[in-house]
């Protein structure tokens, strides 16, 4: 006998922000609407929309959804179960509409790397007290399930470091200096005249976007309460052609690597033993050939989670565009959509409650153990190489190899020189002790840059 069941009623979604991704998200619901129905048991409907600027065209029709000018009313709305947050930003109107939409009961979907990181725990915890979801998996890499992938795919691993590529614009950069030739300013403008990189483009080429992306990973991976004020960030903006040239001479590639590990033990939040420290950083590295970050180009993120029963672990895929984020986005919503009768009540958008969430010491760097490339812009004198090796041997640091290259000034006399080196295995510590015994010398014309060289 056929048995007959009664659909069930659609999810319901009030969208803040109508930008590239907020406009992307209409478009995915609107076009894969009967392939999205089948997948989550339900519907997915539309029901209000909002942004800055109503008038604004998007390139698609929106007079089938309500328009609320004032977000945070759509938290009141009876006919909306989920707020979906694409303002952007860590604080303000975003943050409002987040704290507002729980505790009206409605569940929160977010693309915020930036709120995530700065207010992930509150909002977990806040969550889980109205027994509503939060997701945010295109907060991390875009279109890139990462933080499914390590939630629920890899949660029978303990994870010994998670690490990888996640800024596209910072990767289309490094790319294209590595296959032209180029240096840093000329492909970064290139990069905003094809909408890689913003006008102001220092979100991004200083760190600071993968450094929010990577406290988001940190806590998935290991438990630890998203610390984002404790993660190492350095950017690519000082990255010569030189250094590319150099580091390909050497069977290398550079790329902006995020690294997160605990030290000490295995750890998992709470079970850790009180000795752990996180270590958080994001900093251009040595990427060997033979490593698969190296052959991730243009931007591309890619994320690696070293588990002890899963091996490595890769995810790689379009970190950024209204493609790929909506998609994320959309992802999420399909997830509450099928959930939607159990209940949330033991929801945990970080993988643990959030009262289990650790916050752990940011561990040191220098007794971490690499090897390093050192690249000097010196004066062209006798008596400089002698000085920096020097200072190298005071510090303990072992040179593996030496590179000397001079370079020519407009007229072709000569200008200052590079010396750029790589140290053996070593203490980081000693690098910068050696670095500080060279501070203030007149022979160098710039600041020393290091890059470590990350393992196979």
């Amino acid at each position: 006998m056929n048995q007959k069941f009664e659909p069930k009623p659609p999810l319901r979604i009030a969208l803040a922000g109508l930008g590239t991704v907020g406009a992307g998200v209409i478009r995915l619901i609107e076009t894969n609407a009967l392939l999205i129905a089948r997948r989550a048991g339900r519907r997915l409907v539309i029901t209000a929309i909002g942004a800055r600027d109503r008038a604004k065209d998007r390139g698609i029709d929106l007079s089938a959804y309500a328009w609320e000018d004032d977000i945070t009313a759509m938290t009141a709305r009876a006919d909306v179960d989920i707020v979906v947050e694409l303002v952007g930003g860590a604080d303000g109107p975003a943050l409002t509409l987040a704290r507002k939409a729980i505790a009206g009961g409605k569940g929160l979907v977010t693309a915020n790397k930036a709120m995530i990181a700065h207010h992930g725990r509150e909002l977990a915890a806040l969550a889980e007290a109205a027994g509503v979801p939060l997701r945010f998996e295109a907060a991390v890499a875009g279109g890139v399930p990462v933080i499914k992938g390590l939630r629920e795919g890899a949660a029978a691993n303990a994870l010994a470091r998670v690490y990888g590529i996640l800024n596209g614009t910072c990767n289309f950069i490094l790319s294209a200096m590595e296959e032209t030739g180029r240096d840093f300013t000329d492909v970064l403008a290139e990069a905003q005249a094809r909408g890689f990189a913003e006008a102001d483009p220092a979100f991004d080429i200083e760190g600071t976007d993968a450094a929010h992306k990577l406290a988001i990973l940190s806590a998935i991976a290991f438990g630890a309460a998203p610390d984002f004020a404790s993660v190492e960030t350095a950017g690519i903006s000082r990255i010569l052609a030189a250094d590319i040239a150099q580091a390909a001479a050497l069977g290398y590639v550079i790329r902006l690597i995020a690294m997160a590990e605990c030290d000490g033990a295995e750890c998992d939040g709470a079970d850790c033993d009180g000795d752990v420290s996180l270590f958080q950083r994001v900093q251009p590295h040595l990427v060997p050939l033979a490593h698969p970050l190296a052959h991730v180009k243009g931007a591309t993120n890619a994320v690696v989670a070293e588990g002890n029963f899963s091996g490595r672990l890769l995810f790689q895929g379009a970190g950024a565009g209204d493609g790929p984020t909506a998609s994320a986005v959309v992802a999420d919503l399909i997830d509450i959509a099928r959930g939607l009768d159990a209940g949330f009540e033991a929801d945990m958008a970080f993988s643990v409650p959030a009262a289990d969430l650790v916050a752990m010491p940011p561990a040191p760097s220098g007794h971490r153990t690499s090897r390093a490339y050192i690249r000097f812009i010196v004066a062209d004198r006798p008596g400089v190489l002698a000085e920096i090796t020097a200072a190298m041997r005071d510090a303990g640091v072992s040179i593996e190899s030496l590179i000397q290259k001079g370079q020519s000034g407009p007229d072709g006399e000569a200008a200052d020189v590079l010396v750029a080196m790589v140290t053996h295995d070593g203490p980081e510590a000693a690098v910068t002790h050696a670095l500080k015994l060279l501070e203030g010398s007149p022979s160098l014309a710039a600041a020393p840059l290091v890059m470590h060289i990350l393992g196979e």
